[in-house]
């Protein structure tokens, strides 16, 4: 075999392998592109907004409806697609009625949390305390319960859908002098609320002419009333008039005077009528007056309010608050839309002072110069008989809006 000849066995097999190549693949199936993976979008972080309410304390009723109610909106929101994608998140301190308890869940919230806008608090004790550092802080705190009158007075950063007692107390005043009542007992439970509804209810019915004959303060942790009650009544007032920071002690009044005899009209202010306050008081508290915010039976989004609050947690009470409180997280969302920014608190803070809402709690209402809202009114309401009392009608029939003088 000569070196030509092997020279060229080479090259015919190297020209053989590309056909050889080609012939065996082509009974392989052509290979299908594969897709680049897709990639999976990052969840818009959510806003972040801090909660104070009386989840513990005296309060605890109202501050855990107002609570649950705030929840409830959150999820309607949130089930809605968020505000433009993003969701809302609530941060929950318990500011348990105390301007201490509130000054501590303050700090948990704006220290640790970082958050720049509260929804509470549901005391005005508790208010009252976190209030001065939240001004300081330019931290918005945005209440949709605590009524005081010195909370108008808090600063540039404080809001409330609540009503001042300032306008209950011209309201109450003006109830008891249009019945008739000349002189009057008061037992008030020893709270910023309480102290700030017997304060302004009786600086207007002194205006008018009337006289107190009798005033008790008692501490958040007493049961039993009989021995001051009796003390009122040794004066023979024409009425007597409570005003409590908790349910179960409204209540509880009202059952101990009518137990020790007492056969006069009685008024308080929205907790002595609350569910669980008429639970305690039962009969007793059939005829009670109070004056009150409530929501009104022709306001389709209160009562739809009210239907899907039933339908979550198997109860209501305390109507007006629990609307107060979902309204506040509906508004605290339009602003949010509006600044896109859960940490620019003044932008949030304008948007309040521009906003005009209507909700569960009334219609094309705003808040003032001082963050106080207008375009509410209270109206006055009659506990009705135990026998009457239904989920509906929460316990009372409205009587009609308070006297004007």
């Amino acid at each position: 075999m000569t070196v030509r000849y092997i020279q060229r066995v080479a090259l015919v097999c190297l020209l053989l392998i590309p056909a050889l190549v080609v012939a065996a693949c082509a009974d392989e199936p052509t290979p299908t592109p594969t897709a680049a993976p897709t990639a999976t979008p990052t969840p818009l972080p959510p806003f972040k907004i801090g909660v104070m309410e009386s989840l513990t304390g005296p309060g605890e009723t109202y501050g855990t409806v107002s609570n649950q109610a705030k929840q409830m909106a959150v999820d309607e929101i949130n089930a809605a697609g968020g505000i433009n994608g993003r969701m809302i998140e609530l941060i929950v301190e318990d500011s348990k009625c105390s301007a201490q308890d509130a000054i501590t869940a303050y700090r948990k919230l704006t220290d640790v949390d970082g958050v720049k806008i509260i929804l509470g608090t549901s005391c005005s004790g508790a208010m009252l305390g976190a209030a001065p550092l939240a001004e300081d802080d330019g931290i918005v705190l945005f209440s949709g319960l605590a009524t005081n009158p010195d909370i108008a007075e808090a600063g540039d950063y404080i809001f409330r859908t609540a009503m001042s007692d300032a306008q209950l107390g011209i309201d109450t005043g003006n109830v008891l002098w249009a019945d008739g009542i000349r002189t009057l007992a008061t037992i008030t439970e020893a709270t910023d609320y309480a102290e700030g509804v017997r304060r302004s209810s009786v600086a207007q019915f002194e205006k008018l002419g009337g006289e107190v004959v009798g005033a008790e303060r008692y501490p958040s942790d007493i049961v039993d009333f009989r021995s001051q009650l009796t003390k009122l009544f040794n004066a023979n007032p024409d009425a007597l008039h409570i005003a409590a920071q908790a349910e179960f002690s409204g209540g509880t009044i009202i059952k101990q005077a009518r137990e020790l005899g007492f056969d006069g009209p009685i008024y308080s202010e929205v907790v002595p009528i609350g569910a669980t306050a008429l639970e305690v008081a039962g009969e007793a508290a059939t005829g009670v007056k109070a004056i009150t915010a409530d929501l009104d039976p022709a306001n389709q989004k209160a009562q739809e309010v009210l239907r899907n609050f039933r339908e979550t947690y198997d109860y209501v009470t305390l109507p007006w608050y629990l609307g107060s409180a979902y309204d506040d997280v509906y508004i605290t969302a339009e602003c949010l839309k509006q600044t896109g920014d859960d940490q620019d608190a003044d932008g949030f803070r304008d948007c309040l002072y521009e906003i005009t809402w209507s909700g569960a709690i009334g219609n094309n209402f705003s808040f003032d110069d001082k963050g106080e809202v207008v375009g509410l009114s209270n109206v006055v309401v009659e506990v009705l008989p135990v026998a009457e009392r239904t989920e509906d009608n929460q316990g009372y029939k409205v009587l009609g809006g308070a006297p004007t003088q």
